[in-house]
């Protein structure tokens, strides 16, 4: 490969349109969802390998032949499979991905997702499932195989942080992606997100069953995100104060590199320079170009990542229609201005430290966590309704999607709260009990 380019300047401008093209009129809004399962054994429960006559390259060959999808390929392996706007993804330790096309309501979303399930199932062995729930129940990362695409590679030998690993090779979550209509809206929804960020992560915690055991935390997908690299993870920008595109390209900007692409081969940074630093010098003949800035804001993972739309990240997996119920809260906030005001008028009298606070205590307590000695639980309850009310003024019936939550936040609990409970008492420390109710959830 020829190191040396033509320098070229990469013109701010040109990164800020990345995020005003995202400009859409309010009719148009859609909402779209990012949806990971966690590939198992049903009999013995151990993450289901890339690799073997049963595994997930397996399915995905299969599925693509009978379904009549393409392969996404990585030195000709097979890391995905795309469809027009649908693609089913692999994360790094085989956690499935599937991305749907955005919808204008969540009945649609719903009905893509039920038809690529049917059609996956349909091509998957007997023994695999794939399991609603935010982390392996059993196997642990040091038996999970990375897939075979380089940008996992390098990513697991770059990212710091104590439980860096877990997060990439055990966990799934559930991420939400919502339309703006300007810069001011745009920015407005994204503190909003954030601010309701620890208060979501507490409703939908699904993870405190991790190698086996309990591990005392709701979400332990939560924690892993909190002990992973903290220069590109959290909080991105400081979510109580004014905030702008440009501000948010400052953040990724003054993050540590780690690799670019250059003629379909990655060159590794290692955090030698940030994208700023890029920008000024280059590095070591290369120079930045819009797709370099592109791949570094796509390897920050803030809870709310700006994009061409806002994509709310911080959800562990979950089943039993919970996961359209995640969509349906942030619908019938984001897209209802006097529901915007209502929720801004419940947080306004948090500051940055308070949330920051939360996102700390979340993963052990969940809904039982407290800010200025209030359980957040009634933050949550509080949250639903004010989604409720603005879906069933819009009339579009998408208010049905939050009945999930009856048995769960308006009673103060997440499922991490009946899985502990059961766990402890009715099904004796059982896994295999743990797995059946997972997927009885999902009938």
């Amino acid at each position: 490969m020829v190191k040396v380019e033509q320098q070229s300047v990469l013109d701010r401008g040109e990164i800020l349109k990345l995020y005003t093209k995202g400009y859409t009129l309010p009719e148009d809004y859609k909402i779209a969802l990012e949806y990971e399962r966690i590939p198992i054994s049903l009999t013995s429960f151990k993450t289901t390998d890339y690799w073997g006559a049963c595994g997930v390259r397996d399915v995905l060959e299969r599925f693509a032949q009978e379904n009549n999808w393409d392969y996404i390929v990585d030195s000709n392996n097979i890391i995905g499979l795309a469809k027009a706007h649908d693609t089913i993804t692999l994360e790094p330790g085989a956690q499935v991905e599937l991305s749907v096309q955005p919808e204008r309501t969540i009945f649609k979303l719903k009905e893509k997702i039920d038809k690529i399930d049917f059609a996956l199932q349909s091509v998957m062995h007997p023994d695999m499932k794939l399991l609603n729930y935010g982390v392996s129940p059993y196997s642990t990362y040091k038996s999970i195989h990375i897939i075979p695409k380089r940008r996992y590679k390098i990513m697991a030998n770059y990212l710091w942080g104590i439980l860096s690993d877990v997060m990439m090779r055990e966990t799934a979550g559930i991420q939400c992606c919502i339309d703006f209509k300007s810069e001011e809206d745009a920015m407005r929804k994204y503190k909003l997100a954030n601010k309701l960020s620890p208060f979501m992560t507490a409703m939908f915690s699904n993870s405190p069953i991790r190698g086996g055991v309990d591990t005392g935390y709701k979400s332990f997908r939560a924690l892993s995100w909190m002990n992973t690299d903290n220069d590109r993870c959290g909080f991105c920008g400081k979510i109580s104060e004014e905030f702008s595109f440009d501000d948010y390209i400052d953040c990724i900007m003054k993050t540590p590199m780690i690799f670019i692409q250059r003629e379909g081969c990655p060159v590794e940074l290692n955090g030698n320079i940030t994208f700023e630093e890029f920008m000024t010098d280059g590095y070591e003949g290369f120079y930045p170009t819009i797709e370099d800035y592109e791949l570094q804001a796509n390897l920050c993972f803030p809870e709310v990542r700006m994009r061409n739309f806002i994509e709310i990240r911080n959800h562990d997996c979950v089943g039993g229609d919970l996961q359209y119920a995640v969509a349906a809260i942030y619908k019938g906030i984001m897209y209802d201005n006097h529901a915007m005001e209502e929720c801004e008028e419940l947080l306004k009298h948090l500051q940055y430290k308070d949330f920051s606070e939360l996102r700390y205590n979340v993963p052990k307590h969940g809904l039982q966590a407290k800010i200025k000695h209030i359980e957040i639980k009634d933050y949550a309850k509080e949250i639903v309704n004010i989604a409720r009310k603005a879906l069933k003024e819009a009339q579009t019936g998408e208010e049905l999607f939050l009945n999930s939550l009856d048995d769960f936040a308006m009673k103060g609990l997440s499922p991490a709260d009946i899985i502990q409970k059961k766990w402890n008492t009715s099904w004796n420390r059982d896994l295999r009990k743990l797995i059946k109710y997972l997927c009885d959830m999902d009938l």
